[in-house]
């Protein structure tokens, strides 16, 4: 407890408190709890959460499995609230932990979800969840602790009866548990409440309510004529679709990895432009959510941007840090970064549609970009989102070679150079949206890179150029736009001359500046 800030000690043991006044009435004498029924649930909520720590199906269960919840919920539906909050307490004591202190986060874990259960139970009871369940005429279907005995008409008759206080139930259990998570991460690391609280009720109301339904299933077989037996086989399909989910996860992660080595090896690659391939899938992310795409689509566009530039692997290194003028071979060596992405990418299957963002974000509207000359509609709608993306970081962030321009003059040369290299509607998108949010670049190595607040009534407040650095030649950058990576690309002939020494970022023939 000591390593924990006062604040987070307090809302432990606030907890701990809480979860010991909820229990405490099955303790006392005379309370009519069925112990029978509360020990079996605790042993197999404690067993679920063991499991865990065993070889399943020849491997170990997965970390991302999480809490196995049904168990609680049917304790829930089936026990008073306190007795409910009893058989929560042993397997959050046994649930595993990564992070220190082990000791004081199992207590927390088994006192957040004793107080859930027993706030789930008074919700199911106030609503009438006791009734439906047992029966219309109030006949009950079956004892607590097994057993049949009942008219299985009147079970299946009132059966659906309770499904309303039993989501209600679910949706009381992930409220509570949600509203401690976000307390404790308040207090332990001095976040503001909203931010803390952000996403987390949303994010697991539905695996709740998915747990609920499968304790509602548990607690009808429970009570049925078939008893508790019938109620465990509820329990090994939902373990193991549980695994999967599982699973599915980890594979999420390994995706992640993957997308962060490769991102890692382009930095390292040509390191005058790091944090820009994550800053670039920021700004694409924002520009996709402002046109109102789905989320499962929103994180292909956030992908794509980040991966863009990835081709650059497959160029030579003398190439992108070469400091004199490129030789017109050079640069169509340069230019063939995209085809060389997309060739990389190809067989990564988790990435679709961002393969042609890959391939294609150095194309142009009016069909006088690269590598296949399309243009309008025949651009894919992810490229023509991330070269928007790409131009905007590359104008806004300093470089060794040239410096930021303010984020006004970077989106006002955007709308200029709409409808000829860029898309209108995404220009218009990525102005809408940091007028609405602002600009926070997530990653930069840049100490100078802009970082822009909201602005009510206007699209960005304007930002203090930063001092450039010393010059760097254009042949580094030349993997940009149509001959160049950061603001004013250079001339298609390959002359020499420091990039930060053009105006306004943009080329001789008028383009915005593509970022790498």
């Amino acid at each position: 407890m000591r390593v924990l800030p006062p604040m987070a000690r307090a809302c432990v043991l606030a907890a701990v408190l809480a979860a010991a006044a909820c229990a405490a009435p099955a303790l006392l004498a005379g309370s009519a709890t069925p112990w029978p029924a509360v020990t079996l649930l605790a042993l197999l909520y404690l067993g679920c959460e063991s499991a865990r720590s065993l070889p399943f199906l020849g491997r170990r269960v997965p970390e991302g499995i999480g809490s196995f919840f049904p168990v609680v919920m049917a304790a829930v539906f089936l026990l008073p609230p306190s007795a409910a909050a009893l058989v929560a307490v042993p397997g959050g004591l046994a649930q595993s932990v990564v992070r220190r202190p082990a000791g004081v986060r199992r207590i927390w874990h088994a006192a957040q979800q004793a107080t859930a259960a027993w706030a789930a139970g008074r919700a199911y009871g106030l609503l009438g969840g006791h009734e439906a369940l047992t029966g219309r005429g109030g006949a009950p279907a079956g004892p607590p602790g097994g057993g049949g005995g009942a008219d299985p008409t009147g079970w299946v008759a009132d059966f659906p009866y309770a499904m309303l206080p039993a989501a209600a139930a679910a949706v009381v259990f992930c409220l509570v548990l949600t509203a401690l998570d976000g307390a404790v991460l308040a207090a332990a690391e001095g976040r503001p409440a909203a931010t803390a609280w952000r996403g987390l009720a949303t994010g697991a109301l539905a695996p709740h309510c998915v747990h609920g339904l499968a304790g509602l299933m548990m607690a009808v077989m429970w009570r049925s004529p078939y008893g508790v037996p019938a109620a465990l086989l509820v329990l090994l399909p939902m373990y193991i679709s549980c695994w999967v989910f599982a699973q599915y996860h980890r594979e999420r992660a390994a995706h992640r990895a993957t997308i962060r080595a490769l991102v890692q090896a382009v930095d390292i690659k040509d390191r005058y432009t790091r944090g820009h391939s994550e800053r670039v899938g920021q700004a694409s992310a924002m520009i996709a959510r402002e046109l109102g795409m789905r989320d499962d689509r929103l994180e292909v566009v956030r992908i794509a941007g980040i991966l863009h530039d990835v081709g650059k692997l497959g160029v030579p290194t003398r190439l992108l840090r070469k400091d004199g003028p490129l030789t017109p071979e050079e640069r169509r060596t340069i230019e063939l970064h995209p085809e060389y992405g997309h060739e990389m990418v190809r067989g990564i299957g988790f990435l679709g549609e961002a393969r042609s963002a890959i391939l294609h974000h150095h194309e142009r509207v009016d069909g006088s970009g690269y590598p296949y000359g399309l243009s309008g509609e025949q651009i894919p709608v992810l490229a023509r989102v991330v070269a928007v993306a790409d131009s905007f970081d590359a104008m806004t962030s300093t470089r060794s070679y040239s410096r930021a321009r303010p984020v006004a003059t970077a989106l006002a040369e955007l709308e200029r150079c709409a409808g000829a290299q860029f898309d209108p509607a995404m220009v218009r998108a990525l102005v809408a949206a940091i007028g609405r949010h602002g600009w926070h670049p997530v990653v930069t190595s840049d100490e100078d890179l802009q970082v822009i607040p909201a602005a009510p009534g206007a699209p960005a407040a304007p930002a203090t150029p930063a001092a450039p650095g010393p010059p760097r030649q254009e042949a580094a950058a030349a993997a940009g736009d149509t001959a160049g990576d950061g603001p004013g690309a250079g001339p298609a002939d390959g002359a020499p001359g420091p990039r930060a020494a053009r105006p306004a970022g943009r080329d001789p023939a008028g383009r915005a500046g593509g970022g790498r």
